[in-house]
């Protein structure tokens, strides 16, 4: 399945929570899309509760089936615990990274501006969405003024989202430092990464 372009209430609906910005079409709906919306009282399989948690996270990061699969077999030959070695690397992309510094307002326009060579690695620009952070790197807005003036837009709308411990960010330089690899407490709490393993490994 290719990333996702359609509707984005049909899928915050869906999954009932904002996995894409919130709209009003989602507080005129409250519940699942489709005509039996409203009256749909189904009880979930085990397969069924693994393919939605992984839809969810994939939804959450906007990847391809195919990039997320490829993620996750990487993640499989990692020593450690498979479900939380997996979050930590969509966290680290690099698109997510930007996102979480509050220089883009979504997953999907940090990486619109990766791709567009908006954005250094310790001083080298990189234009590969999927980069994976490590801890001490130095990533910053390319020194360049249709650049700096693009992001500084989007920080105007995402000045009251505090990066996450792990990150060290200086908005006025618009550059921030990774400073450790986040926990799973600092990760995303609304995903179980058990049932995405166990949908994985059937």
């Amino acid at each position: 399945m290719s990333r996702y372009t359609g509707p984005k209430a049909r899928i915050n609906r869906r999954f009932a929570q904002d996995i894409f910005p919130p709209c009003k079409a989602t507080e005129r709906k409250p519940y699942c899309p489709g005509q039996h919306g409203p009256r749909l009282k189904r009880k979930n399989s085990d397969y069924a509760l693994g393919l939605n948690e992984k839809q969810k996270l994939r939804f959450l990061y906007g990847l391809s089936e195919k990039q997320f699969r490829l993620s996750f077999e990487r993640a499989k030959k990692e020593r450690g615990i498979v479900g939380e070695i997996f979050l930590r690397s969509l966290e680290m992309r690099l698109d997510s990274v930007l996102y979480l510094m509050g220089l883009a307002r979504t997953r999907r326009s940090a990486r619109q501006f990766v791709t567009h060579g908006h954005v250094t690695v310790d001083r080298v620009r990189v234009n590969i969405p999927s980069f994976i952070c490590s801890p001490g790197q130095c990533i910053e807005v390319a020194n360049r003024s249709a650049s700096k003036r693009l992001l500084a837009q989007n920080m105007e709308d995402t000045r009251y989202r505090n990066p996450p411990a792990w990150i060290a960010f200086n908005a006025d330089l618009m550059k921030g430092q990774i400073d450790r690899v986040p926990s799973r407490e600092e990760m995303t709490q609304e995903i179980d990464e058990q049932l995405i393993v166990e949908f994985y490994s059937r």
